[in-house]
């Protein structure tokens, strides 16, 4: 089973959303904010799929990938969830390092507050990522969907209505 950088983000910020997502139940579509990252995504650096490659191996995709100079460039809308984004670049970093591509840096990039920051990958990361890999399989394999979080970032998840639709 292949984890894709999506699905290393949602562990972080929520198992009930990674396993809805990763059992077929897809919210993406239905939501305003995931199209305006995507707007974003496409628009912002319009000449990169000239200069960058798209990297897909083992279940990521890396839509900006420097071969040259080994940086990974992630596009995000905001920055609510930071570190969720930085675990999903230094998973892109692991499987490059994985399949030989080693020293790749990262830079996030938030283009609508225009600020960028740099992903350090460390010894202690690449354990980390080891024993959350074990977790998110144990996770999406689960019978059982995982209970809402109730966290403040809920309100504006594209499965808030499908998790909360009987509390209101």
């Amino acid at each position: 089973m292949h984890i894709t950088g999506t699905k290393f983000n949602y562990y972080q910020v929520c198992k009930r959303k990674l396993w809805l997502f990763a059992n077929g139940i897809n919210m993406e579509h239905t939501s305003d904010l995931v199209y305006d990252g995507k707007l974003i995504h496409e628009s912002t650096y319009p000449q990169r799929s000239e200069r960058y490659e798209e990297i897909e191996i083992e279940g990521i995709k890396i839509d900006f990938y420097d071969a040259r100079n080994k940086v990974i460039h992630e596009i995000k809308r905001s920055n609510k969830v930071e570190k969720a984004h930085e675990w999903q670049v230094k998973y892109y970093m692991y499987v490059l390092e994985r399949n030989g591509i080693e020293e790749v840096t990262a830079i996030l990039e938030y283009p609508t507050m225009r600020h960028t920051a740099e992903v350090i990958f460390t010894d202690a990361d690449r354990d980390y990522i080891r024993k959350t890999e074990k977790e998110i399989i144990k996770l999406i394999q689960s019978e059982e969907c995982p209970p809402t979080i109730n966290a403040k970032i809920c309100k504006s998840c594209s499965y808030y209505e499908f998790c909360y639709v009987n509390e209101e």
